[in-house]
């Protein structure tokens, strides 16, 4: 009876699953520490201290500031994020000059370049849109403001012409 339950949960000991091993493989791993993982140690700690040797005040008191510290710092990142994600600081691209790098259609390394037209934004990342490319402004290498017109103001014009 214990066999099946066993199989029941696709867990064969020492050999397991395939179906198993590969849903482990197929996941991926956050490799950083948040909050949530911290709070985890520091609950496990608690639960697993020697009750001959309880924790100090002075030490559950400096994790919980620790504890503090990260919880501030993953918020500040994620503002921070959100700031250089901003559309409207973006926008400021608008009717620049822009180059990046890409492929040509012969699979070529080219340098592109453009005037903004607009931007948008699709799963969190920024986008200019160049004639009829898009690209990711990330990508862009060079931005440069060329005045919409060459020409010297007529204000300009006149003071070094004849005044009769």
């Amino acid at each position: 009876m214990a066999g099946a339950a066993i199989n029941a949960t696709n867990a064969v000991w020492p050999n397991y699953s395939t179906s198993n091993v590969q849903k482990a493989a197929a996941t991926t791993k956050d490799t950083t520490l948040g909050k949530d993982d911290f709070l985890k140690i520091l609950v496990t700690q608690l639960r697993n201290q020697d009750p001959s040797q309880p924790l100090q005040d002075r030490d559950f008191i400096a994790q919980m500031a620790q504890f503090s510290s990260v919880e501030q710092l993953m918020n500040m990142s994620q503002e921070m994020t959100k700031l250089r994600q901003n559309l409207g600081s973006a926008s400021s691209l608008i009717g620049m000059t822009v180059e990046w790098d890409g492929l040509s259609d012969q699979g070529v390394q080219t340098t592109y370049s453009g005037v903004v037209e607009a931007i948008s934004i699709k799963d969190g990342s920024q986008y200019a849109k160049v004639g009829d490319r898009t690209v990711k402004v990330d990508d862009l290498t060079t931005i440069t403001y060329v005045p919409a017109s060459s020409t010297v103001p007529s204000e300009h014009k006149e003071a070094g012409g004849n005044d009769e």
